[in-house]
């Protein structure tokens, strides 16, 4: 099984929009069964809080579902051991992934979008109000992702 867990800042914008974006591309290909995916948070701003309405709005649209229950929750050490794949939304994410974790000797932290072909940040709609890139982002970068593992497995 590969484990893999999304952050971002707050885990109520683009991180639980990757968690899900991924859930249903991984369901949608008949491979669900071979991930574990989850997200959370770097700070501890949104602990407990439900994904932003942004986030809802624009999953309930393409037709994503089985967000309901998630609350923002924060990364700790401990996930370095637990996940496979430890991937953040942008460069100040992965700055604070490597201060809550310290290290990164096996080589599991990545942001989102290296693996795609025009790797780069992905914008906190939070700031933006802009959802529908986000989820262009987003998607991109789960697409290029499991492209990425369908590669390294072969």
């Amino acid at each position: 099984m590969i484990k893999i867990l999304f952050i971002c800042h707050g885990n109520i914008c683009r991180s639980p929009m990757a968690e899900f974006v991924l859930k249903d591309l991984t369901q949608k290909r008949n491979i669900s069964d071979l991930f574990e995916i989850a997200s959370a948070a770097t700070s501890r701003e949104e602990i407990g809080n439900p994904i932003h309405y942004g986030t809802k709005r624009k999953l309930d649209e393409v037709g994503i579902t089985g967000y309901s229950k998630k609350r923002a929750c924060q990364m700790t050490k401990e996930d370095y051991e637990k996940y496979d794949y430890l991937i953040g939304m942008d460069q100040y994410n992965i700055r604070n992934m490597l201060r809550i974790l310290e290290e990164d000797p096996q080589k599991k932290v990545y942001r989102l979008l290296e693996f795609s072909n025009h790797p780069r940040d992905i914008a906190d709609p939070w700031y933006t109000g802009d959802f529908e890139q986000t989820y262009a982002d987003i998607l991109e970068g789960c697409e290029a992702f499991l492209s990425w593992l369908k590669r390294k497995k072969e």
